[in-house]
């Protein structure tokens, strides 16, 4: 049976401490041990404001982001937790992502040493796949 479970920005909220400017989804189904984050990328972000004025193309720190901020809501932890990053690596840049794209970020765990967690990610502009790599990231409970 598929137990599908899609997360709206209010209930992101819940689970990442991201807010406005830094939340970087719109939303997030949860699937068969899959995050599928998705984001509409606007035009009036504040990473385009000078990334570049004359031709704005999504930052690649930005679309690194975008994957870990989904592939932290694979995490089932009890209480407040923060997740850090710690590891980017096998990082490829595919494809530029530009205003009025629809990015799609597929990531599934690939093994686990709590507190920290490693992470297959890739991500899709438009069906097209313009960023992959293996991110890791811990578990930090708040204090």
């Amino acid at each position: 049976m598929n137990n599908v479970r899609v997360l709206n920005r209010k209930e992101i909220e819940k689970i990442l401490p991201h807010r406005d400017a830094m939340l970087l989804l719109d939303q997030v189904r949860l699937e068969e041990g899959y995050s599928i984050g998705s984001y509409k990328v606007r035009g009036d972000e504040f990473f385009l404001q000078g990334h570049f004025p004359d031709n704005p193309i999504v930052p690649g720190v930005i679309l690194c982001e975008m994957m870990g901020q989904s592939a932290c809501l694979l995490v089932e932890e009890e209480g407040d937790f923060t997740p850090y990053f710690t590891k980017l690596d096998k990082v490829r840049f595919k494809k530029p992502v530009v205003p009025g794209q629809e990015l799609e970020f597929k990531c599934k765990i690939s093994s686990v040493r709590k507190p920290f967690y490693f992470i297959e990610a890739k991500g899709y502009a438009d069906g097209q796949l313009c960023v992959s790599g293996d991110l890791a990231f811990a578990i930090v409970k708040k204090i």
